[in-house]
C-alpha cells in the first residue's frame, strides 16, 4: 500500500518510479532504438567524454561512466529527442553536476 502523505524524503526508488509513471514518453529511454543509438554516440565518439576529454570506462552507476546527453534540451520533441547530432557522450560526472546546473539555469526547466 502506498503511504498516505507521499514518499519518503531520500526514497530515490520511489521518486524514479513516480517520475516513470508522471512522464510517459520516458519509456523512449528504454526501447531497443534508443540502446541502438545511445551505442551508435559512444562509437561515433570513441567512448570519450566531448566536455571534458575523460575515456569513459566505467560501468552505472562509475563515476567515469558514458551518458548519452542531450545538447539541446529536447523537452520531449520527438525529432530532437532521436537526432544523433543532439546527441554527445559525456561521463556520469559530468551529467549529473555541471550538465544539471546549466539545465536548472535555463528557463523552462
Amino acid at each position: 500500500m502506498p503511504p498516505r502523505l507521499g514518499r519518503a524524503v531520500g526514497d530515490e526508488k520511489a521518486r524514479l518510479r513516480e517520475r516513470e509513471i508522471n512522464t510517459p514518453n520516458r519509456s523512449w529511454y528504454h526501447s531497443a532504438r534508443w540502446k541502438k543509438l545511445r551505442l551508435d554516440v559512444f562509437e561515433r565518439d570513441s567512448w570519450t567524454c566531448k566536455q571534458t576529454g575523460a575515456i569513459c570506462l566505467g560501468t552505472h552507476p562509475a563515476p567515469n561512466s558514458p551518458v548519452c546527453d542531450h545538447v539541446k534540451p529536447h523537452h520531449w520533441d520527438e525529432q530532437l529527442f532521436w537526432d544523433i547530432d543532439n546527441l554527445q557522450t559525456v561521463t556520469k560526472a559530468y551529467h549529473d553536476s555541471e550538465k544539471q546546473k546549466q539545465e536548472r539555469a535555463q528557463p523552462g526547466w
